[in-house]
């Protein structure tokens, strides 16, 4: 009996070595943190060993295979003894695609993965398609083939994913967009997460589909370099556009919903769904929590949820839709951001900023110079408070982080509902 091991038991950890049990492999999960009450669950209801707080490196290097959490960089320790010792290291959703046949549509991107990845699942369940959600949201892939029967499955995929995908291949992939993010975990080489994301067209043949931003310039010059087996779906502002509506007629709003919502149709008519169905779906879908989610007005004020902006350029598209002057929320666990690419609009568009995050110092300087109001906090409470002191009626109050959550919170939903609830406290 071949021996798994999977290491970090979260979504896609536990989901995987439920798959592996089935499918004959003696398993074992490995976590150094402490795993989750449901997890555990979930492992012992299947009968499978687990232990948490250390790794065992004696059991983990006797590993035939090992399922890697995305969050568990490649150059950790224990994952470098095992690549050096000849042992497959792969992502969960590597390990998932080889028991099932289902088509896969996947999409990644510095920015709009999830409310693309949301829409094109919004598009084929209308369209009754027998459908699975998956990846960066929804179930883990591994634990619905284990127990479900999709034909497709649509996947959000971050660059971590892809790092250990290597036989899989996607029968449509969407590349969104590319800017700078994650670099503390590339080395601080552009390139490195560039090469990462473009993994995502790996394996894929003229059958399959290849749809990408054509304007976005990192994409472009990528494009120029690569010869991609696929078939070439580009979209932009300067190409026909494939929407079956108008503009006005959508439901997501803002230049950067106008492109994840040609994605989507895109992806659709490739599926073969009617564009009926492709209408229905632009026009009524309400979004993804925790991205630019309306919260309340609170005595002329507006309040923004936006938790999700944990890159710099995911702030520039929330700021850009800003039609009323701003108060911004900003700061968390740098990952190498450079802040000069919402320059221009901070300038246009807030009166003040405030950080929100146990190291600023990064935040002060670069935002010194700019003449505006900042205040400088450390918590989410006196952010909030601060910044509904400092604005008008009329104004927004915009929580676009630029940052990573892990500081203070321990995901960006956590600091999204935690915004909220001291939001309705006003």
């Amino acid at each position: 009996m071949e021996k798994l091991v999977v290491l970090g038991a979260g979504e896609s950890g536990t989901g995987a070595a439920i798959l592996g049990k089935t499918k004959g492999y003696e398993v074992f999960v490995s976590d150094a943190g402490t795993i989750k009450e449901p997890y555990r669950a979930m492992l012992d209801q299947n009968g499978i060993a687990w232990e948490d707080g250390h790794h065992s490196e004696e059991r983990v290097l006797a590993a035939d295979l090992v399922v890697k959490s995305p969050g568990i960089p490649n150059n950790a320790p224990l994952v470098a003894q095992l690549v050096e010792k000849g042992t497959p290291v792969i992502s969960e959703i590597e390990f998932a695609s080889r028991y099932t046949s289902a088509k896969m549509i996947c999409i990644t991107g510095s920015n709009g993965k999830t409310t693309t990845t949301s829409l094109v699942f919004d598009m084929l369940r209308r369209a009754g398609l027998n459908v699975g959600l998956a990846g960066n949201i929804g179930n883990s892939l591994a634990l619905q083939v284990a127990r479900e029967d999709h034909e497709y499955y649509v996947i959000e995929l971050s660059s971590f994913q892809l790092d250990n995908m290597y036989d899989f291949k996607a029968d449509i992939a969407i590349l969104l967009n590319i800017t700078p993010d994650h670099l503390d975990r590339y080395d601080f080489c552009f390139q490195n997460y560039v090469d990462a994301k473009f993994r995502i067209a790996r394996n894929q043949t003229a059958d399959d589909a290849f749809i990408y931003w054509a304007e976005d310039p990192v994409i472009s010059r990528e494009m120029e370099k690569l010869k991609l087996g696929a078939t070439l779906y580009p979209f932009g502002f300067e190409l026909p556009s494939p929407l079956p509506v108008g503009v006005d007629e959508l439901a997501l709003r803002g230049k950067h919903n106008q492109l994840n919502s040609m994605a989507a149709t895109l992806a659709a008519r490739v599926v073969g769904i009617r564009n009926e169905v492709i209408r229905e779906s632009l026009t009524t879908f309400g979004g993804v929590e925790h991205r630019l989610q309306y919260v309340a007005t609170v005595r002329g004020v507006r309040f923004i949820n936006d938790s999700k902006a944990t890159n710099v350029n995911s702030c520039w598209y929330a700021l850009e839709s800003m039609n009323t002057p701003t108060v911004l929320i900003l700061g968390g666990k740098d990952k190498g951001n450079d802040y000069s690419e919402i320059d221009e609009l901070v300038r246009e568009k807030c009166h003040t900023l405030v950080f929100m995050g146990l190291h600023n110092e990064k935040l002060r300087e670069h935002f010194a110079d700019f003449g505006l109001n900042i205040i400088d906090t450390d918590n989410l409470h006196d952010a909030v408070q601060g910044a509904y002191e400092a604005a008008h009626e009329g104004d927004t109050v915009l929580l676009s982080p630029c940052c990573a959550s892990f500081d203070l919170f321990r995901s960006y939903e956590d600091r999204g509902e935690q915004f909220m609830e001291a939001v309705r406290k006003l």
